[in-house]
């Protein structure tokens, strides 16, 4: 199966598919360091470094996809901003529905984040179902957490998805993990004593727990950091310093809280170890905290894979 991939950032959600047994068609993305760490990592992928808002008078080219995906921009919806959702102009939903109207696909899959779900955005939300109904399709959303799929880290956001109507009694959500996922210490420990650290099992040790949700950088408010006051205090509990971001894991005469490296925050957002973020420091952090964890998107991608495949199979029977 095929899919098209719309603000595709550092490939979170890319890989969750690559996962999931999709093959990229296509992945939209504007900003120019996501693309290269895109084409560093898959140089066959077919990276469109295009404006959604432009793109979308070619969508049609990729008309016969089975999915559309995207990660779409959270401002409009977060709780850190002003909320303005359908007033925001970085809200790019009314242009993912005309691609999806232009391609359509059998199935949709849109992260965004949690204060997608708030009260204020009701109308929003319903305004959305009726949309893609009619286009043919059924949608929901759902609030999962990373940390339920594997991922060492807190992060709820919202899976919306939809699917052709034929399909979409076929669908179910993704089971959780059985078991909890690793600490902050436990998944970090090999790269904090890369540099013989004589301190890195005691820090391992006392960060044993999950990691708080990774704040991703914004372009308009900082540099590489773990987020504001309360989130820096939430990780200084696990012995990490929050205020920047360190260029390599710590020296073996080290004294203090360590911080994080880019590897190791892409590490905590379930990346695989050798997926490589191009770019300097700020902007490597800004991808990779931006992203979407890759085992979240497998989770859910997988299910609504077997839910179009069925009809196919009965068809062909």
């Amino acid at each position: 199966m095929h899919s098209l991939e719309l603000c595709a950032g550092a490939g979170g959600q890319a890989l969750g598919l690559e996962e999931a047994g999709f093959e990229h068609e296509g992945l939209v993305e504007i900003d120019s360091h996501c693309c290269q760490t895109l084409r560093l990592n898959r140089p066959k992928w077919n990276v469109c470094e295009n404006d959604l808002r432009v793109f979308k008078d070619r969508a049609s080219d990729f008309k016969g996809v089975e999915l559309v995906a995207g990660g779409l921009p959270c401002p409009p919806f977060s709780v850190a901003g002003k909320q303005l959702g359908a007033l925001d102009e970085r809200n790019l939903f009314p242009d993912a529905l005309d691609i999806i109207d232009a391609t359509r696909p059998k199935a949709v899959m849109i992260e965004n984040v949690r204060g997608f779900l708030d009260a204020v955005f009701e109308d929003y939300r319903t305004n959305l179902k009726v949309q893609l109904r009619k286009l043919g399709y059924e949608a929901d959303w759902r609030l999962l957490n990373a940390s339920d799929f594997g991922v060492p880290q807190l992060r709820p956001r919202v899976a919306i998805v939809a699917t052709k109507k034929e399909y979409w009694g076929n669908f179910e959500w993704p089971c959780t993990k059985r078991y909890n996922p690793k600490t902050v210490g436990q998944t970090l420990y090999p790269m904090m004593a890369a540099n013989g650290w004589l301190g890195a099992k005691a820090w391992r040790d006392r960060a044993d727990e999950i990691a708080p949700t990774i704040v991703g950088g914004s372009k308009k408010h900082g540099g590489p950091d773990l987020g504001p006051t309360r989130a820096r205090a939430a990780w200084a509990k696990l012995g990490v310093e929050g205020r920047t971001i360190a260029e390599e894991a710590p020296e073996p005469d080290f004294v203090g809280m360590p911080r994080l490296t880019v590897a190791m925050v892409a590490l905590l957002q379930g990346f695989p170890e050798e997926w490589k973020i191009a770019g300097r420091k700020t902007a490597a952090y800004r991808q990779v905290g931006n992203a979407f964890p890759p085992p979240v998107a497998a989770a859910v991608a997988t299910e609504l894979k077997k839910a179009i495949s069925i009809r196919r199979s009965l068809a062909v029977a």
